[in-house]
């Protein structure tokens, strides 16, 4: 058999740990394993990883030692060609002429959309990995690179509370979470933040501010706000103005961390997590398995059909919001 694997979407710390099992996994069974670069848009280019020996072939020494670098060596891309009709036909085609049998991609939903739209047309077996940093996705407790983001994240927040600390201010950190609140909750609560602000959760203003009117009248001189950036109020420099505006007693300082929460080495949680789940994918495949994500749920592997892992929103842990407010009460 031969199977196709690739990267789309936002790049995730983890998503070589993840590729790296794929391609050993496959060999170790006695398959072989075609790396495809820039995901979607890379295999309607037929723009294919050569080993050194000029095959299109990824064998055991095309994984070395990638385990702990950020990014993925396949690179990864958004495709608006593969968005219509003609471009998944065409992959269709791509697929068909270098006898490729199954897809493993790693990504988010976005990827996942992608990978349901090419069954439509393809009858090879799809089993997906979910690689994106929001862990926004149904079927798994962890998405691969979302434990390293928390970690880039807190190690901001850390290094923010000293000179918070030492001009009495306010820091609003935003953290990425267009639609989910994960990496700013679970920022929040390891960086000890007296407040967040999450697109589950209404944020209210005044109710943040007579917050921080106790805590400066109990001597409190730094403060954390970790505001994801698809909180409602519209973002962490929106929410300045607006804390401001009602009378925050600390002086405010805005940073956002965006794109730096992508990058690094990953975490030994993101490698292990992608190595189980890279493992799983292949022997998913190989038993005939499709149209489904390997997850893992309660530290079991478990298969979750594609649709289901975006079909609705992954709530954030209630009883975390629970102890952010009691820890910082």
């Amino acid at each position: 058999m031969r199977i196709g694997v690739f990267c789309s979407g936002g790049d995730a710390p983890g998503m070589n740990p993840c590729l790296r099992a794929v391609v050993r996994s496959a060999v170790a069974a006695g398959h072989e394993v075609v790396g495809i670069r820039r995901g979607y848009q890379g295999l309607l280019d037929e723009d294919f990883y050569v080993n050194a020996a000029g095959e299109p072939v990824m064998g055991l020494r095309s994984v070395s030692n990638i385990a702990k670098l950020g990014g993925t060596i396949l690179h990864s891309s958004r495709s608006e060609e593969f968005r219509t009709e003609a471009g998944r036909l065409k992959a269709v085609d791509v697929l068909g002429k270098h006898k490729i049998d199954a897809l493993i991609p790693i990504g988010g939903d976005g990827t996942f959309h992608g990978a349901v739209a090419l069954a439509q047309h393809w009858d090879g077996r799809i089993i997906g990995c979910p690689g994106t940093i929001d862990n926004d996705l149904m079927g798994t407790d962890y998405s691969i690179g979302f434990a390293t983001a928390v970690a880039t994240a807190v190690d901001a927040l850390d290094k923010l509370r000293d000179t918070a600390e030492s001009h009495e201010r306010l820091f609003l950190v935003e953290v990425m979470g267009r639609h989910s609140g994960y990496i700013a909750l679970y920022t929040a609560l390891a960086g000890g933040a007296e407040v967040v602000a999450l697109p589950e959760t209404e944020t209210n203003v005044p109710l943040i501010v007579q917050q921080l009117q106790v805590l400066k009248a109990r001597g409190k001189q730094s403060i954390m706000v970790v505001v994801a950036e698809g909180d409602e109020t519209g973002g962490a420099v929106v929410l300045n103005e607006d804390l401001k505006k009602a009378g925050c007693p600390f002086q405010t300082r805005v940073l956002t961390l965006g794109h730096l929460q992508r990058g690094g080495s990953p975490a030994p949680a993101d490698r292990i997590l992608g190595s189980r789940l890279g493992d799983f994918a292949v022997q998913a495949v190989l038993e005939g398995e499709t149209g489904a994500m390997a997850g893992a749920v309660n530290g079991q592997l478990v298969l979750t059909p594609l649709t289901d892992t975006y079909a609705k929103h992954k709530p954030v842990p209630e009883e975390l919001l629970d102890l952010l407010k009691t820890l910082a009460s």
